[in-house]
């Protein structure tokens, strides 16, 4: 079974409708694992419908080097973003990982990405399902 951790930091409600996206498109023929930066953030994911859930720096660190698609803000790339919740160890796991990473260009630090058009989260979801997740998950 395909494995996703999607990680989310501060309130979890872009984890948690990343989750929701997923779940309509794949039900339950994908494994999806909640990986927050604190507890609020992993009980929203996990309300979601999250077949598994995780806190803090070591259960991401340990989770993304088992999974085979990683799920996020731009921001899980960046040392001390999410106002401080993702430290410089999540951020070098998250890198180091093999895993297939699959981000949405939303983000609150002081980043502009050149030639990526901002648009609403409901059509970034859309676009992840469409056209990463479809084209990269075979036989669900």
């Amino acid at each position: 079974m395909i494995k996703i951790a999607i990680i989310d930091g501060q309130g979890g409600g872009i984890g948690g409708a990343i989750i929701k996206k997923i779940k309509e498109a794949y039900g339950e023929s994908v494994e999806l694992i909640a990986l927050g930066t604190n507890a609020i953030a992993t009980t929203s994911m996990m309300k979601a419908k999250a077949n598994k859930g995780a806190t803090g720096e070591n259960a991401i660190v340990q989770t993304v080097s088992r999974v085979d698609f990683i799920i996020g803000p731009l921001s899980i790339l960046v040392a001390n973003s999410l106002m401080g919740e993702l430290t410089p160890k999540m951020a070098a796991g998250i890198t180091s990982s093999k895993a297939h990473k699959i981000l949405l260009p939303l983000f609150q630090e002081d980043i502009s990405l050149v030639g990526v058009k901002g648009q609403p989260l409901p059509h970034l979801l859309d676009i992840l399902i469409q056209e990463e997740l479809n084209g990269r998950i075979k036989n669900v």
